[in-house]
């Protein structure tokens, strides 16, 4: 079987919430779900380090945001594995196509991936991508910009 996960992070990989309006954020999610069964997959989690919040095998193609060429997958996996070790001390990488420093953060993920230390996720949703009013108020009450990703595993 298949696992699907809808995950809400800050647009700062480095940025937490206060436990309380995580948990408000995890709350308003909460409310964007179908019904009880979506809602008993929803947990709101804070790390010490920054982790990778993957799309799992959504993951389509990776690009440079500022030339915006294909990147290869063994140069990603590598640039991530590489700061995964040191428990993510940085997301800056040059990236190989146009030299320019840029934060791992910011490659456009096709489909979206990303980095953080706060999230809150739901083991099937019942539910694909959340509108850009439900991702503004969850940012609201999280007092951050949010970005969400969808995961297949």
């Amino acid at each position: 079987m298949s696992d699907n996960y809808l995950t809400v992070i800050p647009t700062d990989p480095h940025w937490q919430p206060g436990e309380e309006a995580g948990e408000r954020a995890a709350g308003v999610l909460g409310g964007m779900l179908p019904d009880d069964d979506a809602r008993r997959g929803l947990e709101a989690r804070w790390h010490d380090v920054v982790q990778v919040v993957d799309c799992g095998s959504n993951l389509e193609r990776v690009r440079c945001p500022h030339c915006k060429a294909d990147l290869a997958f063994d140069w990603w996996g590598e640039a991530v594995s590489e700061r995964y070790e040191r428990d993510f001390p940085t997301l800056l990488a040059t990236v190989p196509c146009c030299g320019v420093d840029t934060s791992l953060n910011d490659l456009a993920h096709a489909w979206p991936m990303g980095f953080a230390r706060f999230r809150v996720e739901v083991l099937y949703p019942g539910r694909a991508w959340l509108t850009d009013a439900e991702l503004a108020a969850v940012a609201e009450v999280l007092g951050h910009p949010v970005r969400q990703i969808l995961s297949h595993y």
